[in-house]
């Protein structure tokens, strides 16, 4: 942590504050992973296993990274022989 947030949080406690979550931030939240897109990834993965994230990013107009995410986490999928399986097989 650095030494500017020590002092931050130091003086939100001295003023009597006892959350320790951090403030809420503006900007808009994450639209790319939610319930919908995960569920229309995951149609079209196991519509052809051979897709690859390059091909399912630009189709969804969403990040990259997202699509790694969306697959790895969320869908628990990972390349195997160029295709998507689960991580159990």
């Amino acid at each position: 942590m650095s030494r500017a947030r020590v002092f931050e949080w130091f003086k939100r406690f001295k003023e009597g504050s006892s959350a320790v979550e951090s403030d809420e931030r503006e900007g808009s939240p994450s639209t790319s992973r939610n319930e919908e897109i995960i569920q229309k990834i995951q149609t079209a993965i196991q519509g052809n296993r051979r897709l690859t994230i390059m091909e399912i990013s630009n189709e969804f107009q969403i990040s990259f990274r997202s699509v790694q995410t969306i697959l790895t986490t969320d869908l628990g999928m990972r390349r195997v022989a160029a295709k998507f399986v689960p991580k159990l097989l």
